[in-house]
């Protein structure tokens, strides 16, 4: 992964740096491997991420065909 500096501004290097690897779920990797989680836990929470996962894709498909209504626009 490679973030580019430019005009010497680290502080704006440091924030899409984070915000890719927030992207890539790295946070989120490093916060699940810090403890141990035994095997029937991993399998309840990756079943209920992809449950999640499933009814946000129906719930964009819905919006996309005009079956509910979308966000409001501001």
């Amino acid at each position: 992964m490679q973030v580019v500096v430019r005009d010497n501004n680290v502080e704006q290097a440091l924030r899409a740096l984070k915000k890719k690897l927030q992207r890539e779920g790295v946070f989120r990797e490093m916060k699940l491997r810090n403890f141990y989680e035994k095997p029937s836990e991993k399998r309840a929470r990756e079943k209920a991420e992809a449950v999640r996962r499933s009814r946000k894709l129906a719930r964009k498909r819905a919006q996309r065909e005009g079956l509910i209504p979308g966000k409001a626009p501001r």
